[in-house]
């Protein structure tokens, strides 16, 4: 996560003028996202928020960093070849699921996805828009909308991912109980079963 010494290092370095550096600050986030966006990452503006994290926390070190944007390019290249290795990873575990696995039961994606579908439901209302809203459409217009959902609610933008980020722990948190419950259940059933 980023502290505030290393946020605050970053925006030293990006400008004298807090107010400015703020404003460069969220030119460099999003052409960061740009540069995931285009190579097909699903998840662009959180690996945008990594390289600046990196790229602060190294600041923060003592790291000295003459050119700002060069080195963002050059973490955010470390940064995408780990999500492509990992995207790969995944890839090769799927194609090596069998394609004839109808007659197994429940499949786990199917458990995964009602208890996905469980947890939004128990999530309050207006956190369950916000998290909706907040992953609608695509590239810029996803860009412009999220910007717009921070100026509706009188937050900055990295509040507002703040947010989200705490919304989506919960949900996961809940979603992996949720799938360890389910996982028990029918291990549960299976012994019973055997017993009969």
């Amino acid at each position: 996560m980023l502290t505030r010494d290393s946020l605050d290092s970053l925006l030293s370095c990006l400008d004298e003028d807090r107010e400015r550096a703020g404003e460069k600050y969220e030119t460099l986030r999003r052409g960061l996202v740009t540069f995931f966006e285009w190579r097909g990452c699903v998840f662009a503006d959180q690996h945008a928020d990594e390289t600046i994290d990196r790229a602060a926390r190294r600041m923060a070190q003592g790291e000295e960093i003459r050119n700002i944007h060069s080195y963002l390019v050059a973490v955010a290249r470390f940064v995408y070849l780990e999500v492509a290795k990992e995207q790969e990873k995944v890839n090769t575990a799927l194609r090596q699921i069998p394609q004839n696995s109808a007659t197994q039961q429940p499949q786990p994606e199917d458990v995964r996805l009602d208890c996905v579908r469980a947890c939004l439901q128990s999530l309050p209302a207006q956190s369950c828009r916000l998290l909706m809203d907040y992953y609608q459409g695509q590239t810029r217009a996803k860009i412009d909308s999220r910007k717009r959902m921070a100026e509706n609610s009188g937050i900055s933008s990295h509040t507002l991912r703040m947010r989200l980020h705490r919304i989506r722990l919960k949900l996961e948190e809940c979603a992996m109980d949720c799938i360890r419950r389910r996982g028990t259940e029918q291990l549960s059933t299976k012994e019973f079963r055997g017993k009969k």
